[in-house]
């Protein structure tokens, strides 16, 4: 039996037309809470009373215009009994909701020194009444919450992620893109903290005062004021080691316009700073050093060379709104729309300056790697500085890719989880096949690898046609459902009529011969026990995933309402904290689909969201539900094949194949894997090139030689030669 203490799913809760972006309950009944999304809303939600379980939305807000992107929650006043929810967003504004009506009560624009002139990408409360925000336009501001700005804050030099506030509610942290933790006490920045990382996201105060803060690197940092709770002296002299060795851009601005020639040498580094944080430049040979003055130690810390400095040969540059740069691209997103601008100067971060302009465009995120690459690819030669010491993803946490890194993973692994002589959700086929005797799927036909040339057909992809879940044996099915649901709570037993009918389905479904055909009842039961409590559906998912094949079925449970409310359900069962196997289950059906019409539009329409929850499970250890992720994918993959202007689709699936080729171990899966990867850039010279942005040669480089099975370095070897 499950730990109390062990988290588990409660529920999941559809509403929101895009991701969720800022989730706040402080303040709020006990489990109630608001969420903020990309469809620009704000929701209240709060615990359906009418069942034990669930939520239901009371309340729906509209005011932005642009994405939402953070959110607080304000305590009630004598003003506002119910209290106030304030959020922002990428439109710039800030809009302040009460309860009690859908429209903002208030809307903070960004006028002249009243509201921001950016993004809005933080919120913190300070008071019943006052709140902090802070933005891309460098500033942190204090509002009370009838719209009126209190102070403006200027000290950062780049964009503000975020800010939090000291139990004082006076005293604040912020941090940034410049690099720093900011910490502000009676309105002054009284010390700036760099930190070794391009960005600097996150920060939350500790109920004893010290201050943690998340960054590009990888690394939580937690800044102490208690002196038993300082670093060794080794821990520290290793920070700032690390520190030294960092690059700086002059143009976060707090540097000045930078001329080699005019800077002073090391011995003014003998001379006390002014301030703590204060920076002084000076010239090392021909390099530009920066230190920093650290008040408490009475010293100067170095933070970094300079890169880019000008001399008095000035450099070629680009005007664009105002500001030069090295280049400005123009970028064409879609045929015959109008283009749009990217600019660029050489000592940027490519993967900031992408996420920026896919932000600032309102374009998906998912063409991250994609843009980042091609400011690579077509500044090659001006790069100034060395790579990048961390090779993570400072937007989505995942690996960025490095031209010829070596690959850090583990040999492939068995599976820890199933066994023999028991019933095994979704058994009845390993899903591998001898190699040299069979079709690489289904184990029929009569493929020889030892016949295997270059100069044959191409055997493994495109695949076009769906692979599907179809073995099982129906009495293990039938004897776990009855051995279940003899043991389960009283109120959710099945009568013997409802057994009865299931078992019908069953059998009628699971064989391709039978003649029968499932009632609207039998079909009706099987969604309604489809429901079960989560720790016994998984005989009922079996049937379920058997059941879509079905052609009655899978237009009914998978065409209008019912195929948006199956998809929600199957997504429920799929979440991160869920079981191992009805996460498996639910892929499983979710790849069983793909066999009807009906299944096939339901699961295009809900492509993002689908294979957004199946990459989230890429981690999961377990080998059968990885084979069932990659075989979604390489479904999907062969639905968009011969689609070229789905390209948004089939960077998902690359992106998907790719995270999940960092993970799987099995052979099965990686295969399927390769084959939905060789699926989705066969015939397409875009979806090439994005597949070449993503690194997918190196990880394929990796399972050439693999001979057992043979068909996984087989096709490996042709897909190096379809990417070249």
């Amino acid at each position: 039996m499950a730990s109390s203490n062990t988290y588990r799913l409660s529920c999941s809760i559809p509403g929101h037309e895009m991701d969720v972006r800022g989730l706040a309950s402080t303040f709020f009944p006990e489990g109630a809470f608001v969420s903020v999304s990309r469809d620009r809303t704000a929701r209240v939600w709060v615990p359906n009373s009418s069942e034990n379980r669930g939520y239901k939305e009371l309340h729906c807000m509209n005011g932005h215009t642009n994405f939402v992107s953070c959110v607080c929650i304000i305590a009630p006043n004598e003003t506002y009994p119910r209290g106030l929810i304030a959020t922002g967003g990428n439109d710039n504004i800030i809009c302040v909701f009460s309860l009690d009506r859908p429209d903002p009560l208030f809307t903070l624009k960004g006028h002249t020194n009243t509201g921001h002139e950016d993004c809005v990408r933080g919120l913190a409360v300070v008071s019943s009444v006052e709140f902090f925000s802070c933005s891309n336009d460098a500033t942190i501001r204090r509002w009370m919450v009838t719209g009126e700005c209190v102070e403006v804050y200027n000290s950062h030099t780049n964009y503000i992620y975020s800010v939090a506030v000291f139990p004082s509610g006076q005293d604040f942290v912020s941090t940034g893109e410049d690099r720093t933790v900011r910490i502000w006490k009676k309105g002054e920045c009284t010390q700036t903290i760099r930190l070794p990382a391009q960005s600097v996201w996150c920060c939350c105060v500790l109920p004893n005062g010290d201050i943690a803060v998340g960054a590009s690197d990888g690394i939580i940092r937690i800044f102490t004021e208690s002196e038993e709770r300082f670093a060794s002296a080794q821990d520290l002299q290793a920070f700032e080691d690390e520190l030294s060795k960092a690059t700086i851009d002059p143009k976060t601005g707090d540097l000045g316009d930078i001329k080699i020639e005019d800077l002073p040498g090391r011995e003014h580094l003998n001379e006390p700073g002014n301030r703590d944080g204060q920076t002084r430049l000076i010239k090392e040979g021909t390099n530009v050093e920066a230190y920093q003055w650290n008040m408490s130690d009475g010293r100067w810390l170095k933070i970094g060379d300079v890169v880019g400095g000008s001399s008095k040969e000035s450099s070629k540059k680009v005007m664009y709104e105002g500001k030069e740069y090295d280049f400005v691209f123009t970028i064409d997103v879609n045929e015959g729309g109008p283009s749009m601008k990217l600019p660029y100067n050489v000592n940027e971060d490519p993967w900031l300056t992408a996420h920026n302009f896919l932000q600032r465009n309102d374009l998906n995120p998912m063409f991250l790697d994609q843009v980042a690459n091609f400011i690579i690819e077509n500044t090659k030669g001006h790069t100034i500085g060395p790579a990048p010491a961390s090779a993570v993803d400072p937007f989505t946490g995942s690996g960025r890719y490095i031209p010829g890194a070596p690959d850090s993973r583990q040999g492939f692994g068995t599976d820890p989880f199933t066994g023999a002589g028991r019933y095994i959700p979704g058994s009845g086929t390993t899903g591998t096949t001898p190699a040299g005797i069979a079709d690489p799927f289904t184990g029929g036909s009569a493929y020889s690898s030892a016949a295997f040339q270059k100069s044959v057909t191409n055997i493994y992809f495109p695949k076009t046609d769906g692979v599907m879940f179809e073995q099982a044996n129906p009495t293990q099915i039938l004897g776990k459902l009855r051995e279940l649901n003899a043991n389960a709570p009283e109120d959710h037993r099945l009568t013997d009529g409802v057994l009865d009918n299931l078992e019908k389905l069953l059998l009628t479904v699971s064989d391709s011969k039978s003649q029968d055909l499932p009632t609207a009842d039998q079909i009706s039961i099987l969604w309604r026990t489809s429901h079960w409590p989560e720790d016994i559906v998984f005989p009922v998912l079996d049937i379920l995933r058997l059941a879509v094949r079905h052609p009655e079925i899978n237009a009914q449970l998978c065409g209008g309402t019912d195929g948006a409310s199956l998809c929600n359900h199957l997504l429920g069962l799929m979440s991160p904290q869920g079981r191992p196997a009805n996460q498996m289950l639910a892929l499983r059906t979710f790849c069983n689909c793909f066999s009807g019409s009906h299944g096939r539009s339901l699961l295009l329409g809900q492509r993002e969201a689908v294979l957004s929850r199946a990459a989230d499970l890429r981690s999961v250890c377990n080998r059968n539900l990885h084979i069932a992720l990659a075989t979604l994918v390489l479904n999907y993959a062969g639905i968009l094949h011969g689609r070229p202007s789905e390209i948004e689709a089939k960077a998902q699936c690359l992106s998907v194949v790719s995270s999940a080729l960092e993970v799987v171990q099995d052979k099965e899966a990686v295969f399927r894997l390769l084959v939905a990867l060789g699926t989705t850039v066969a015939g397409d010279n875009t979806a090439k090139d994005l597949a070449r942005s993503l690194g997918v040669s190196s990880q394929i480089t990796k399972y050439a030689s693999v001979s057992d099975p043979a068909k996984v370095g087989e096709c490996c070897r042709l897909l190096l030669d379809e990417l070249q």
